[in-house]
């Protein structure tokens, strides 16, 4: 057995594992019992100082999704209990965020009350986000740039952070209590680079606070507690990072990564999960970038929204969408979560939990749990190749989301030469993760440049070129030998 990746034996997982589901109902609310339960894996997250449960729970499925049968509230309770530490929703999940309040009321987790357990809020990490580019009302609407909540008032990005807090912390009518925060806001679910156009208007353009801009430099305002922007005008503290979330578009959610001079970005939820080479794929493109800035990556759509399983391949729609059972034979899932916990560079998982029960083998929080405990190099090389291709053969349509069809390694992008200095943006990944760039004049090789992550825009890759000829061009290699050359116009 890898004990990298199982810290307990199956059997005494077993074990804790009915112990768990005993202290479920035992503890009191809010307690941890870890003479029980097995501690959590961590990994550091990003460089932001907090180190972040390998699983953490989705704000879907059933907490968005809600069955008759199921109250969402206990799968939030029983997360804690068993010691995860990070937790997701959106303004764009319908009564998730409600779930949350009635969760946090149990967990004396709602600042101003007499009961409020300090602690135990800043132990934890909670995410919301929202779906609105801009970051003031009145603003013109642009084509392919989507703005949207569930909250009928909303009409800005700003709008969207308070309705977070008044749903999770407050009365839900607008009021929210002195002390009450979210660790991170999200921009959710980026497609495309008009709207990375549009999130750093007022950052690359002047701010103008009788116009408009874009959400970031608004949501800089709520973290830094300034009203740069005229929309913080009692300067609030109300939230303490910023980032994005992407399943669509690796160019864009790289534009949008290296576009950040003005160290605003501090996390990325992204789409990974086994079939993630069948488009143009986020592990060799966009993660090695957020990681190499230090991002906190946490990473989604492990069973593509249920696509590798019981649902077709669209977004979930309603509560007969929500996967809840554990795998399939043909497909089980504790490898699906070891996959995308393999993949370098990501260090939380979110899942959606369609049920719990008190049996911990038929637990899908539990399960997810112990799947989740595996360490950053956990599987293999050949172990991950083949789930890819198990996945693959199984549900080969199931990343829907994923809008970029698959190509072939592209060539160095916007290439220049400016005097005697070569420079390019990094070229895209296939398959493999970039290599190396050669250089070529005349037929010979005069040089490489080592591929490395690409932090900025502005800094694009270069080569001093000690002479001309009549043929320059410049290759991108990957570490499968793969070329794709660029000839310099």
């Amino acid at each position: 057995m890898n004990q990298k990746k199982y810290p307990v034996s199956r059997r005494d997982f077993i074990k804790v594992s009915a112990a768990t589901t005993a202290a479920v109902s035992t503890m009191s609310l809010g307690a941890c019992n870890t003479e029980e339960v097995p501690a959590p894996m961590k990994r550091p997250f990003g460089k932001l100082g907090f180190n972040v449960t390998t699983l953490g729970l989705g704000g879907q499925a059933s907490i968005q999704w809600t069955p008759e049968d199921v109250d969402p509230v206990p799968i939030i309770l029983k997360a804690f209990e068993l010691g995860v530490n990070y937790f997701d929703t959106s303004n764009l999940y319908a009564k998730s965020q409600l779930h949350f309040h009635a969760a946090f009321e149990k967990l004396n987790l709602i600042p101003g009350k007499e009961n409020y357990n300090k602690t135990l809020r800043e132990s934890i990490w909670l995410t919301s986000k929202t779906g609105m580019r801009w970051g003031k009302p009145g603003w013109p609407e642009h084509e392919n740039v989507n703005n949207w909540s569930n909250g009928e008032n909303v009409k800005c990005a700003v709008d969207d952070v308070k309705r977070s807090l008044t749903q999770i912390f407050g009365d839900g009518e607008g009021n929210y209590p002195e002390g009450a925060y979210l660790d991170m806001v999200l921009c959710h679910t980026l497609h495309n680079t008009d709207e990375v156009d549009v999130l750093y208007e007022g950052l690359e353009t002047p701010l103008n606070p009788d116009g408009n801009f874009g959400a970031l430099v608004a949501l800089r305002d709520l973290r830094d507690g300034t009203n740069h922007t005229g929309m913080n005008p009692k300067e609030e503290k109300l939230i303490k990072h910023i980032g994005f979330s992407g399943h669509a578009n690796p160019p864009a959610m790289m534009d949008m990564i290296q576009r950040d001079e003005y160290g605003i970005l501090d996390g990325i939820l992204i789409a990974i999960n086994a079939n993630d080479k069948t488009k143009m794929n986020m592990q060799h493109n966009v993660i090695p970038i957020a990681e190499a800035k230090g991002m906190g990556v946490i990473g989604m759509k492990v069973f593509a929204d249920a696509a590798m399983y019981h649902k077709e391949p669209r977004w979930s729609q309603t509560p007969e969408d929500v996967f809840r059972e554990i795998g399939t034979a043909e497909l089980p899932s504790k490898p699906l979560i070891e996959y995308s916990l393999s993949t370098p560079g990501v260090h939380t998982l979110i899942i959606g939990i369609g049920h719990i029960d008190e049996d911990p083998m038929k637990c899908q929080l539990v399960q997810n749990f112990y799947a989740a405990q595996i360490t950053p190099d956990g599987m293999s090389a050949d172990e991950r190749k083949r789930i890819e291709e198990q996945a693959k053969a199984v549900k080969p349509k199931s990343n829907y989301f994923q809008a970029i069809d698959k190509e072939k390694l592209s060539t160095p992008r916007d290439l220049k030469l400016e005097a005697n200095k070569l420079t390019w943006q990094s070229a895209l990944a296939d398959e493999e993760p970039i290599s190396h760039y050669e250089i070529m004049v005349n037929g010979q090789l005069v040089g490489k440049v080592e591929h490395k992550p690409q932090l900025l825009k502005s800094k694009p890759f270069g080569f001093d070129l000690k002479e001309h000829g009549k043929e320059i061009i410049v290759v991108a290699v990957d570490k499968a030998g793969n070329r794709s050359e660029k000839l310099v116009v």
